[in-house]
């Protein structure tokens, strides 16, 4: 059976200028719903307002943002090193840079193109519909 969906809660480091870094818990989310897209949920405690937060990126940024710097809007990703990869997420309200394990983000990737195989995002539409077409058929 093929997955539509998946959803990895991971470990991870909230960096800051002025403090010790925090260590928080994001999930990684991906959807054949949303092929192009890789979303991150933040617990409450960790953004400004006390509420739970949820970035959106494009899957294709995160795997390049793996390998070199990728990234010039408000979603920016960086190798620091061979083992952490760094994303910045930037707003109005200021910038936030959360460090991951590149080994965690890379299996979650990876595990993505379980979900859609990279190059054929555009054919899950329409496979979707053909499926539940022939299915209304049977």
């Amino acid at each position: 059976m093929r997955l539509t969906s998946l959803q990895q809660t991971v470990r991870a480091r909230l960096v800051t200028p002025d403090h010790p870094e925090l260590p928080v818990r994001p999930t990684l989310r991906y959807s054949s719903a949303e092929p192009f897209a890789v979303h991150i949920d933040f617990p409450a405690h960790v953004s400004a307002d006390g509420e739970g937060v949820t970035w959106m990126f494009g899957r294709a940024l995160l795997e390049e943002g793996l390998e070199v710097p990728a990234g010039v809007g408000d979603v920016r990703i960086r190798p620091c090193g061979w083992a952490r990869t760094a994303i910045e997420f930037r707003s109005p309200l200021g910038l936030a840079v959360i460090r991951f394990g590149t080994a965690t983000l890379r299996r979650f990737l990876l595990r993505s193109y379980d979900v859609v195989q990279p190059g054929t995002e555009n054919l899950v539409p329409d496979l979707d519909h053909g499926l539940a077409t022939l299915l209304d058929e049977v």
